[in-house]
This record gives structure tokens, sequence and C-alpha cells, in this order.
């Protein structure tokens, strides 16, 4: 199939230098709240990329669940592909691709377990129902049919019918601790914008790169 005639022209709107605060996770936040403001469908979904011990890339969508200025944080099975990538090469990739506002946000960095408190934090925030799906799957591992799952949620909801959910000792949050944050706003003609922040030792870098 040819897709050559997919395009489309982006505005003219533009980002200058002198529109990017000195932080990145300060201007990430800015950019959200514009995001969540203007209904951007799910807006902290995130693309994250992993690397196997091949070398091969994989990539899946996840949610951001919160972040402040140690970083951005999601949550996983811990035996899940991604969690065994990250044990073998912790660098990891997120992109919020925002395509309703013409924007791209990138944030390379190193994942890291957070502790087992602040995932039960989180986890006792979940609906029950997610609390219970964290029990049921053992994920990224082959399963002989949707049955079987369903098997295993009824199994589950009555083990904990009478109580509360605990914290499986298999699940918990990453967090992507950035050393590079890029963002991207299209422009006409396809002269994109484009601003990297880099971490250096006495902060950030900010330096505007070729579309």
């Amino acid at each position: 199939m040819d897709l050559s005639e997919f395009r489309q022209e982006y505005s003219s709107r533009g980002l200058h230098r002198e529109d990017l605060l000195a932080d990145p996770v300060a201007q990430f936040a800015a950019w959200f709240a514009q995001a969540t403001e203007l209904q951007v469908p799910e807006p902290n979904a995130m693309t994250l990329a992993t690397v196997d011990a091949r070398g091969m890339p994989h990539q899946r969508a996840v949610l951001l669940k919160y972040f402040d200025s140690s970083g951005f944080v999601f949550f996983t099975n811990y035996a899940s592909r991604k969690a065994a990538q990250i044990a073998v090469n912790a660098q990891v990739c997120a992109l919020f691709p925002w395509f309703t506002l013409e924007r791209q946000v990138m944030v390379q960095g190193r994942a890291e377990k957070i502790s087992t408190s602040e995932s039960l934090k989180y986890f006792a925030t979940r609906p029950r129902e997610s609390q219970i799906g964290a029990w049921v799957s053992n994920q990224s591992q082959v399963i002989t049919s949707r049955k079987f799952l369903l098997q295993k949620l009824a199994e589950i909801r009555q083990k904990f019918k009478d109580g509360e959910v605990p914290l499986p000792s298999f699940w918990g949050g990453y967090r992507i601790v950035p050393e590079a944050i890029e963002f991207w706003q299209g422009g006409a003609a396809r002269l994109h914008d484009r601003f990297l922040y880099e971490r250096q030792a006495d902060g950030w870098r900010l330096q505007r790169l070729a579309p």
C-alpha cells in the first residue's frame, strides 16, 4: 500500500527558546497541563522503549502515573518482559506523542525500581479490580487461552473477597531518571522546532536541534 499521500501540514505556531523554562521537568509539567486542559486523549500514555540482551529494541505503551524533579514513574509486573530487559540494560526511552497539539516529548534516562513503600502507596489508590488484575496476570508469559485468565481472576477474587488486596511482591514501579529530554513542536514546511535538554554536572544544557 502506497502511503506517500498521507501527510498533514503542521501549523506555524512555532517554539522559541525564550518560551522554554530552565528546568525540563517544569517545562514538561507546563506542556502536560496544556495537554490535559485541551483534552488530549490519555496525555499520560507514553511509548516505552527497552533493549533486550540481543540488542533488539522493544516498544509498548504504558501509563505515566506521576512525575517530579527526580523522574517519571510507571508501574508493571517485575517478571514482565520489559522488567527483564531493564535488568539487563536500564537505559530506556519514553515518548509522549501529543499529535493533536503537534507536539512530542522524548525522555531518555535510566530506569530504577522505586521502593516497596512507594509502590504500596500507589497500589492502595488503584481500583480494586485493578489491584486484583495485578495478581492475575503473569505478564508476558505464554498462556493457553483467555479462559485461563478468567479462571485465575475468579480464584483471586475469591481469595481476597473478605479483605484488602495486598501488594504483590512481583509488582511495583520504576522511575525513569532523565538524562535528556527533547521537546518537539511541529512546524510549517517540515521545519519543526526541536529543543534538547541534557543533564550536566551543574544543571541542564539546552540546545536547539535541526528538524
